[in-house]
């Protein structure tokens, strides 16, 4: 297969009716109509005007890190701050106990402008052939010193003879304006016990 039917697949969904926001700057955001209180408290959960960015860092979404959150458990957490932690996600495969509840999370922090409309697409494949893709809106925000957090849904990890196995899987951060701010591979276990 290409990467270009690969691409496609990680493609978000389009909601029919759905219109993207016409794109503003900070300054244009920092003067919306001020007698506007539900804008006023609007652009106070962006966290408009709090964080200045690195000048020496130009991206907007910086993923610090994805995590498997499972009752009673350590988190399983994958390191996706630089390159090298990006490399290492892909070549060292982490394990999930078939069966287990689990819950992804995702620490990122924005820089520079209001992102909107983020969301996290991934693809699973085994030997080759997808067996699942989720997409979860994580939302706007706006730039902040101060990391967010976003939980996801609830999921259970597929149990029985036949789930066990190696999995591989290609995940990104897009936005509303179809930016792709981060893309990497990784895989995963599902085994009988951690």
């Amino acid at each position: 297969m290409t990467d270009h039917h690969e691409e496609d697949e990680l493609a978000p969904t389009q909601t029919a009716g759905y219109k993207v926001g016409e794109k503003k700057s900070l300054q244009e955001y920092e003067t919306l109509d001020a007698n506007d209180e539900s804008l006023k408290k609007w652009k106070a959960s962006l966290g408009l005007g709090q964080a200045a960015a690195p000048t020496d860092d130009p991206r907007r979404v910086v993923v610090l890190g994805i995590a498997l959150e499972v009752a009673g458990r350590t988190d399983v957490t994958v390191d996706l701050s630089t390159p090298n932690a990006l490399e290492q996600a892909r070549s060292h495969p982490f394990t999930i106990k078939e069966g287990v509840e689990y819950r992804m999370k995702v620490k990122f922090r924005i820089q520079h402008d209001v992102v909107s409309g983020l969301k996290y697409l991934q693809v699973v494949k085994r030997k080759g052939l997808r067996v699942d893709k989720t997409e979860e809106m994580i939302g706007s925000y706006g730039p902040n010193a101060e990391p967010y957090e976003k939980k996801f849904q609830t999921e259970e990890a597929p149990s029985g003879m036949l789930a066990r196995g190696h999995y591989e899987a290609k995940s990104k951060f897009v936005d509303d304006d179809n930016v792709t701010h981060m893309e990497w591979n990784w895989s995963f276990d599902i085994k009988k016990d951690w």
